[in-house]
This record gives structure tokens, sequence and C-alpha cells, in this order.
């Protein structure tokens, strides 16, 4: 099983193994909670475009750095036992898993806020790239890459 922590490459991590390493963890006998973040493909991106597909790229050894240092600054918070961010990546169809983020504690409460900052954070700090495959309203089909911001520049 992987680490908590990391990018990996589609089909090689699935939602029940991260809910299992997080189950066979010594420190999961002090969990009450357990919240699942999954992202997937949207079918339809900010400008009304239909997207038709992802492809994911990562700077693999700093987002791997940054997703440890994130999950593991989170385990620091009271009540928390265990942080994972799983993130995929290549070719993804609408509707398919991108990333999965796990926050396991003693109480719901706790679980629930560092579930969201874990997700802010990944977006925001991992060197996760994102390329658009879309069909314009106009019915032109486009290329993008794009980031968090919702910005795009035109492949």
């Amino acid at each position: 099983m992987q680490a908590g922590a990391g990018v990996y490459d589609k089909g090689t991590m699935s939602l029940l193994d991260v809910i299992r390493n997080a189950k066979e963890s010594p420190s999961f006998r002090k969990a009450g909670a357990i919240a699942v973040f999954v992202g997937v493909v949207r079918g339809e991106n900010l400008k009304g475009e239909k997207v038709r597909k992802l492809e994911l790229e990562a700077y693999e050894e700093k987002a791997n750095e940054t997703l440890g240092s994130i999950c593991e600054d989170l385990k620091k918070k009271s009540g928390v036992t265990d942080v994972q961010i799983h993130h995929l990546l290549g070719d993804f169809n609408v509707g398919e898993d991108l990333v999965y983020v796990l926050v396991a504690g003693s109480h719901r409460r706790q679980v629930f806020s560092v579930l969201e900052e874990a997700v802010e954070r990944y977006k925001k700090e991992a060197p996760i790239f994102k390329k658009e495959y879309v069909t314009t309203r106009k019915g032109k089909d486009k290329t993008y890459w794009v980031t968090e911001q919702g910005s795009a520049s035109e492949v």
C-alpha cells in the first residue's frame, strides 16, 4: 500500500485502498470518524464549455513533497489521527476520480474542518497541472492548461 500522500498513475489507487490504508494505521484505534473528499472530472467548465476529457501532470517529486508536508502539518491538529491526499495523474473522462483526500479523527467536527483545509491547500500548493479538452458553446474543440484561479492558456 502506498504512503499517506502523493501522486500516482491513474488506476493504481482507489478509494477503497485509501480507506483500507487509514484503517490499518496504528493510530486508527483513536478515530471515531472518517471524512473523505473525492474530486471527479466535471462535464462542464466555468465558461459553460463541454469538457471532453482532462489530462493531469505533475512535477512529481515536488508534488509528493508538498502533499506529504500538508498531511504532516494537518495531522498535528487536535484530535486528528490521519490525513491522506492521493492525486491521480493521466487522462480522465468525465465522472472519473481525480483525487482522494481522507481525514480520520476522534470526532466529526475535527475531521470536517481539516478535510476542507486539506483540499484548499493541495489545490493551491501542489504543482499539479490540468489540461482541459473542451468543446465550446459554438462547437469548436479547444485545449487549455487550467490554473485553479480559473484562467486558461490555449494550447
